[in-house]
């Protein structure tokens, strides 16, 4: 026989201690983020030749054959799909909301109801300077608060393109550490520590990256993996050693587009994707808030124009500046007001004109304009808040259903850190009894 006891007995010795080191990485790494369990595949050490010829090496012990790592390539998939698709409701929630409180805390809709309300009051005596002054006072309100609501959009916008600029920046960071982890595959060890430790970094990449946009992989023999931006018929964003670059363009509107090496993509899935539906939301908001400033303005100044002021002169302007950020007040002076019809002289108490132009604003709808938009935006908010909710769960599922696969289970490795030290012993005792049996074949032969 080719191998003794001792040899066999060492290797064992040699295999346990493999398998100890690899259940305390397992112990130690418990809590680790994206750790995946760790297990030795032992097998015997084969025969090279026939039973009790020589070179033969049955029963020659046992040795690691690799470290493999408990993972589910499905499961993964999954947790990247829900996570991307979870990032997306959540960036776009949080966009809408911030819309919601820009319009809402501006008071454009108060601001609307009581310049009405004024102009209510003003035609109970038209001629009254205090009550026309308040008119004044409240169409300048008014036009400060579409001031307020346009520039409150234009910072939230603004934040949400700093986000998503800097989303892209992270996408890029990324892609080319799982172009160099793909280098470093390519060149570990099958079954190797190091291999496993460089797929978890692979693994934890694509999971991060996949919370910027969504992405499609296939992964090669050897672990590495290409990457698509934007899904299966997307650019490649990561193929083997070498990563491209995602960009991001914006509009006039201030709407953001994205793009791989050059060529547009599309995002379904991730903060870009959230981030580029909540920027479209922002710009629809602006161009009705701007719509409604300028209809507003419109019809006050063409009410204007066909009547006549308190001191008997043709009706000016009241409002000037293009839509809601540049709405102002022009007029200085409550006698500017026309509240009587083209041609009456000075001081007259006919009103008219103002009665027109509380019907043209009453017909306009401005209130149930502001108001309606103010609804579709809170509906907007309530329905992706029930969405966000859904998604979290799934996300929060596939996440418990990978864990449980791949996670450490203490009790598991407690069980067997007992098993493989009664092994390292055991080979510990083989030694020990060959040796001894040596000695005791050494002193019959004295």
């Amino acid at each position: 026989m080719a191998s003794d006891l001792l040899t066999i007995a060492a290797s064992g010795a040699r295999a346990a201690r493999g398998a100890l080191d690899v259940t305390a990485q397992n112990i130690a790494n418990a809590s680790s983020d994206g750790y995946v369990r760790r297990s030795v595949r032992m097998e015997e050490v084969s025969a090279s030749g026939g039973n009790l010829r020589t070179g033969d090496l049955s029963l020659s012990g046992a040795r690691v054959a690799g470290i493999d790592r408990n993972v589910d390539l499905f499961r993964q998939a999954e947790v990247r799909r829900t996570n991307s698709d979870l990032t997306r409701a959540a960036t776009e929630l949080r966009g809408l909301q911030n819309i919601e409180s820009a319009v809402e805390q501006a008071g454009v809709y108060s601001a609307i109801v009581e310049f009405e309300a004024s102009l209510q009051q003003l035609a109970s005596d038209p001629s009254d300077p205090s009550q026309r002054a308040a008119v004044l006072a409240s169409a300048d309100t008014m036009a400060r608060k579409f001031n307020i609501a346009a520039e409150s959009l234009d910072a939230v916008g603004e934040g949400a393109r700093f986000d998503a600029s800097a989303a892209v920046e992270d996408a890029n960071i990324v892609s080319g550490e799982l172009a160099r982890v793909n280098l470093r595959l390519s060149r570990a060890g099958e079954g190797s520590s190091d291999r496993a430790s460089l797929l978890d970094q692979r693994d934890a990449l694509l999971e991060r990256l996949s919370g910027t946009v969504n992405i499609s992989t296939s992964f090669a023999p050897d672990g590495t993996v290409t990457v698509k931006a934007g899904g299966s018929n997307g650019p490649a964003l990561v193929t083997g050693g070498t990563s491209a670059a995602l960009s991001m363009a914006t509009a006039p509107d201030g709407t953001v587009s994205f793009a791989v090496d050059g060529a547009a993509i599309v995002p379904s899935g991730g903060s870009l994707s959230g981030s580029a539906l909540a920027l479209n939301q922002i710009a629809q908001t602006r161009s009705r808030l701007d719509t409604l400033a300028a209809a507003i303005a419109e019809t006050v100044n063409t009410a204007q124009a066909n009547g006549t002021d308190a001191d008997g002169n043709p009706g000016q302007p009241l409002f000037a500046g293009a839509g809601a950020g540049g709405l102002r007040l022009v007029a200085t002076s409550g006698a500017a007001l026309a509240t009587a019809p083209a041609g009456a002289p000075a001081g007259s108490i006919d009103s008219s004109n103002l009665a027109a132009l509380r019907q043209a604003l009453d017909a306009g709808g401005a209130a149930k304009s502001m108001s309606a938009l103010l609804f579709d935006i809170s509906s907007q908010v309530a329905g992706r808040g029930v969405t966000y909710e859904a998604l979290d769960s799934i996300a929060a599922s596939a996440r418990i259903s990978l864990e449980q696969q791949s996670g450490v289970d203490l009790d598991t490795e407690a069980a067997n850190l007992m098993r493989f030290q009664q092994a390292f012993q055991a080979s510990g005792r083989a030694m020990q009894a060959a040796s001894d049996i040596f000695n005791t074949l050494i002193g019959i032969g004295r």
